[in-house]
């Protein structure tokens, strides 16, 4: 390697000489935590009501070739590039697993299918499984911040999938054990194959959206597979000639990629888990929903109007959007006339179902502000909601810091009962009580085979 690409090499360097013992007590311990969260919402993906989940498993049956890599749902095996992109893609369908609110990422959903696809055909150990989880999210994380993630939305990116392969070339490259120089050449190769356009959100099915996830977990994978046999690439992506930074932001600041490289883990530590299934930007106003109706003890026929107000640079992802994950329209009024949000709500409309949903959905807006909230976006995706009463009466509550964050983190027995929830979707108890063991011992675990043979067999009846 050259003195000529200093940030390329300073990267490439870190993620070769990394190990799993390199890593914080506490950021193994909350990478744990998450990768358990991300692990259920993945299980709860293969219900036969998720569209992408079925529609990237037939085709990775299709196409894909032989392999030890497991297609989770699917009952077989195949190559471990197929594997990361269709089980990528499984990790965001349900649309409930852990975010970066500030990076708007969402890095769990791509490498823990990397880090299985790889340590199960490698037979790495669950120690490595876990570090290069924590590894791929905090990779994915500096290089969302470096390319600016409000500029990448205002430019029509999606910061997940375009970070997201780097992180999951950085998880592959150290599970394969690559050299530096053969590292600097899957970043290079990661860059090349960088792709997520926001137009998913035009896609109503949902199909496009966890695609993405899938796109930037294959990424990975295979840029550190084909360096590893010698081919070529740039090698010095971040640092001269076509720099990858610039061509997606015309604000970006290399020195996210390096300062405090193996001290500092916000890519890890600043990760939320979420209480809701649907887009991150709107669990604040959700948060903020729910209180207006404990607090005033409300039931949804009570509710004549239905507002949020949420900043401009983020409300074209809320605003009626086609996607009910992301619609403030669709999901603030299932939350409140339902009583509950469930995944499955992003798959069924219930604006068809229950009259009241829709009712509610007629009378929602979104307001798009540009001051205070608009500022703050996105380290906060503020939201303020306002209901006006059959009464005449109106009230109103600001939700900023939702729960889930590490600010405001989930209790161990919320977790638990999200976990019990989603994977009780496809699973039965005595295979829930497996896979609970399972992923507790994976850290211990010599390989990933115990959780990978639960996670290969189909749903339960």
């Amino acid at each position: 390697m050259t003195a000529r690409a200093p940030i390329t090499d300073q990267l490439a360097r870190f993620i070769a000489d990394f190990s799993p013992q390199v890593l914080p007590e506490d950021v193994m311990a909350y990478t744990r935590v998450l990768t358990s969260d991300g692990l259920g919402v993945l299980c709860a993906a293969t219900h036969s009501d998720v569209t992408a989940a079925q529609g990237i498993g037939a085709f990775a049956e299709a196409v894909g070739g032989n392999g030890q890599a497991t297609l989770i749902g699917r009952g077989r095996k195949t190559d471990p590039v197929t594997a990361a992109l269709a089980n990528g893609t499984l990790g965001y369908a349900a649309d409930f697993e852990p975010h970066h609110p500030e990076a708007i990422l969402h890095p769990v959903a791509v490498m823990i299918p990397t880090a299985l696809a790889l340590c199960e055909t490698h037979g790495r150990s669950g120690a490595d499984a876990l570090a290069a989880v924590a590894l791929g999210c905090e990779i994915t994380c500096r290089v969302s911040m470096a390319m600016n993630p409000r500029e990448l939305y205002a430019r029509g990116f999606h910061p997940s999938a375009i970070a997201g392969s780097f992180g999951a070339a950085a998880a592959s490259a150290f599970l394969l054990r690559l050299e530096p120089e053969q590292t600097a050449r899957a970043l290079g190769l990661a860059a090349l194959q960088t792709s997520g356009l926001l137009a998913w959100q035009d896609d109503p099915r949902e199909d496009a959206r966890p695609f993405q996830m899938g796109l930037a977990a294959r990424n990975g994978v295979m840029s550190a597979m084909l360096a590893k046999q010698g081919f070529g690439a740039p090698d010095r992506i971040f640092d001269g000639g076509h720099v990858v930074l610039d061509a997606y932001s015309g604000v970006a600041d290399p020195g996210h990629l390096t300062h405090g490289l193996g001290e500092v883990w916000d890519g890890v530590m600043e990760l939320a888990i979420k209480p809701y299934p649907c887009v991150s930007f709107l669990h604040p106003a959700l948060d903020a929903l729910v209180r207006l109706i404990e607090d005033h003890d409300l039931k949804s026929e009570q509710i004549d109007g239905l507002s949020l107000r949420f900043a401009e640079a983020g409300a074209h992802c809320v605003d009626d959007n086609p996607l009910k994950g992301h619609s403030a329209q669709y999901i603030l009024p299932v939350r409140a006339a339902m009583g509950r949000l469930s995944f499955l709500d992003l798959f069924t409309d219930r604006r068809k179902t229950e009259p009241e949903v829709a009712r509610l959905a007629n009378a929602a807006t979104v307001i798009r502000d540009t001051g205070a909230f608009n500022d703050a976006f996105p380290d906060f995706y503020m939201g303020d909601v306002t209901l006006t009463l059959t009464d005449g009466r109106q009230v109103s509550a600001t939700g900023k810091i939702a729960r889930g964050y590490p600010e405001e983190p989930l209790p161990q027995s919320v977790l638990d009962d999200k976990f019990a929830e989603v994977t009780g979707t496809v699973y039965s108890p005595e295979r829930q009580a497996a896979l609970i063991r399972a992923v507790q011992g994976l850290h211990d675990a010599p390989d990933v085979t115990t959780l990978t043979a639960l996670l290969e067999q189909p749903p339960d009846a």
